[in-house]
């Protein structure tokens, strides 16, 4: 997943401050290297994936819907809460 790239799609999409775009591109990079998203769903974890997936979250701060979608995939699969934002360094 080439970080850069996502961070940009993501800006263009959402709704954040620098730190939380930071820390979500950071949490989808480990994700990323896990492969857990391509074991549980049968594909890999993308860009553009990850924009779509998030764009179905309730209206929020790239960071909240992150954490929803993440929300989403531990309920049907379990093993995801680790890679949830639970904080953002100040500015």
């Amino acid at each position: 997943m080439n970080h850069e790239e996502l961070e940009s799609a993501l800006r263009r999409e959402f709704d954040g401050t620098d730190a939380e775009f930071r820390v979500v591109v950071r949490q989808a990079g480990d994700l990323a290297d896990v492969g857990r998203v391509e074991t549980d769903r049968g594909v890999p974890l993308t860009v553009d994936a990850i924009v779509d997936d998030l764009s179905d979250a309730p209206d929020g701060r790239v960071a909240s819907r992150w954490n929803w979608w993440l929300g989403a995939l531990e309920a049907a699969y379990g093993g995801y809460e680790p890679y949830q934002v639970r904080w953002i360094p100040k500015e």
